[in-house]
């Protein structure tokens, strides 16, 4: 098939990966580049296989770009998005999908009306490790599942970032920065989520940067930084959830399944591999499992190609908005739920994409 040609918008501190993994695979091109730092985009132009620097206007109008993959900050994410489906570009978009639920709406109307796809981040959901997961789950190894729980925790991302400001204004904190992996993930296993309840915190009121040229530098925090919560599964099965940008070490599990036939361990849902392992029930250790399912030697942009794919045989893309948006949903409703106090009902839905269909390399060559 022709090459999906690909105009990124942004070049930060992602936009690396997305270049090591975009320049290897055999369905996209990576044609142009837009940064409002000139330097940025050259450097990843030259990282991309020499992609043309451009404006954000001339690489919505040019003719050498199918899809805009938009790479700037959460605030900028719906402004980017409805501009270039409106030059009659699909958009693929880092997560998540918009800053809030209704602009993240307007996006998915706007891609309705234009007749064109819309993706959305994470893509790690296709590697092999939650794709081997599903399989598990799908065999009924652990019978119908019950309960599930999800643990993220870091001391902050401002420790490594050097302009981590956005990660602590609205539109970031833990929950809707790394929230959406694993509820995407919980998603895939799981279903749509119906009803939530949580609480959350903001121990500390300033930050200070820790690396790089601003180091040093304090700044003010506008989110809260922990968020725990109780997901209701529309299966009826309750994920315990915990979001921190506020604890130094844990030896909670990234997500753990579990049903009457036993327990499934995944990998960080951050990363597209890792060993899955299950404890059957009466066994008396965990077991490995074997990959079985997902994009092998996967990085950030096998949603791009994914997308690329489904144009070409007429089939839906797995990273889709419809998950995206649910999931953003779903995330709003937990901090109103904390908010309040009182639970939430989930006011959107989704279809669970297919899986992928065993192992599959997208690698050219």
């Amino acid at each position: 098939m022709t090459p999906l040609r690909v105009g990124v918008v942004g070049a930060g501190k992602i936009s690396g990966q997305y270049a090591a993994t975009l320049t290897g695979l055999a369905d996209v091109e990576v044609t142009a580049v837009a940064d409002l730092d000139r330097a940025r985009a050259q450097a990843f132009a030259a990282a991309a296989g020499g992609a043309a620097v451009r404006t954000l206007d001339d690489l919505l109008a040019a003719d050498d770009v199918d899809v805009v993959l938009n790479l700037t900050v959460p605030a900028a994410h719906a402004d980017v998005a409805l501009a270039a489906l409106a030059a009659g570009k699909h958009v693929y978009g880092e997560k998540p999908l918009a800053a809030t639920g209704a602009q993240a709406r307007a996006v998915v109307e706007a891609s309705a009306a234009a007749g064109r796809r819309l993706g959305c981040a994470p893509d790690t959901v296709l590697g092999t490790g939650v794709q081997t997961a599903r399989d598990v789950v799908a065999a009924g190894t652990i019978g119908v599942p019950h309960a599930a729980t999800a643990f993220m925790t870091t001391p902050g991302h401002e420790r490594w970032h050097p302009d981590p400001e956005f990660y602590y204004r609205p539109g970031g904190g833990p929950l809707l920065d790394m929230g959406p992996y694993y509820l995407t993930a919980l998603v895939h296993l799981l279903g749509p989520v119906d009803r939530v309840v949580g609480l959350a915190s903001r121990p500390a009121r300033s930050r200070t940067i820790g690396s790089g040229p601003r180091a040093g530098t304090a700044f003010d925090v506008e989110v809260d930084t922990h968020v725990t919560g109780v997901l209701q599964h529309a299966g009826g099965a309750l994920t315990t959830l915990v979001m921190s940008f506020d604890a130094w070490a844990t030896r909670m599990p990234r997500i753990e399944v579990h049903g009457p036939g036993g327990s499934l361990s995944l990998p960080d849902p951050n990363y597209f591999d890792g060993t899955v392992e299950v404890f059957p029930a009466g066994a008396d250790a965990w077991r490995e499992v074997p990959p079985s399912a997902g994009y092998v030697a996967a990085g950030r942009g096998v949603g791009v190609a994914d997308l690329a794919r489904g144009l070409a045989e007429g089939t839906p893309h797995r990273a889709s908005a419809d998950v995206a948006l649910h999931v953003l949903d779903v995330m709003e409703s937990l901090l109103e739920a904390a908010r309040t106090g009182e639970a939430e009902t989930i006011g959107s839905t989704c279809t669970v994409p297919a899986g992928v269909p065993g192992l599959v390399d997208l690698r050219a060559g």
